[in-house]
């Protein structure tokens, strides 16, 4: 007897509308997120948008110029109160950002206006400015840690994977040829792995940085096509009504 597997048309209209809520949910959580990393990461490279330079800067790092310096004079000028301190934060990344000098000058200015947003426990994606350890690791040449790389890297990992499993487990119900359903479950677990693998590859040779990209696109790519292939089978093909 041949095993028979369910699909669209097997379930029920309320399961349909709870999966259909949340793969609706689950694409517009990730264009913000999309639009978070835009606005996170463009302008390092001192000129607005994101390109293939901020991304290098992000991992790399440059030795021409720091993160912070980069970002204070870019996209995290207009968060300062008082213009001037941009230039205070300069002269004291040039002068070889010393923690003697970190708590009088540039403490004050980072607790007024940056930890808002920079703390771990807010947004551990962005660089931790709440002690000298923290902004230093930003205020010296050189790209992302390695421990911050790690912390980010845990988090993706296991938010990310349950996401893609949830989508590929309603993906399944979908009635495609069941070796290009297999192929198609698998893709974003690997762009995914390929994707955080390159941050620490780009930490050490600044090329990989396209790697990042591509497999950040392919990731981002299949989990939509398989968002779209889902809701139109459930609610447009005939199998399924």
């Amino acid at each position: 007897m041949t095993k028979r597997f369910n699909r669209f048309s097997d379930i029920s209209t309320s399961e349909k509308i709870l999966n259909t809520v949340f793969l609706l949910t689950i694409g517009l959580g990730y264009l913000m997120a999309l639009i978070n990393m835009y606005y996170t990461h463009q302008g390092r490279d001192g000129r607005p948008g994101l390109s293939i330079e901020d991304i290098v800067i992000m991992y790399h790092g440059s030795d021409s110029q720091t993160r912070l310096g980069t970002a204070i004079s870019g996209i995290m000028e207009p968060n300062l109160k008082y213009k001037s301190d941009k230039e205070v934060i300069l002269k004291w990344i040039h002068n070889g950002a010393e923690e003697s000098s970190y708590q009088e000058t540039i403490a004050p200015i980072f607790n007024r206006d940056c930890i808002i947003c920079h703390t771990p426990s807010i947004n551990p994606a962005l660089p931790d400015l709440t002690n000298y350890k923290g902004v230093a690791d930003v205020a010296h040449t050189g790209g992302a840690t390695l421990p911050a790389l790690v912390r980010v890297s845990h988090i993706h990992l296991f938010g990310i994977a349950f996401i893609l499993y949830f989508i590929g487990k309603i993906f399944l119900l979908c009635e495609i040829n069941i070796y290009v359903k297999r192929i198609a479950v698998v893709i974003p677990f690997l762009a995914m792995l390929l994707d955080i693998l390159s941050w620490f590859l780009t930490k050490t040779v600044a090329s990989f940085a396209y790697v990042v990209v591509l497999s950040g696109a392919l990731m981002g790519l299949s989990m939509g096509i398989q968002i779209l292939l889902s809701i139109h089978q459930m609610w447009f093909s005939p199998k399924s009504r």
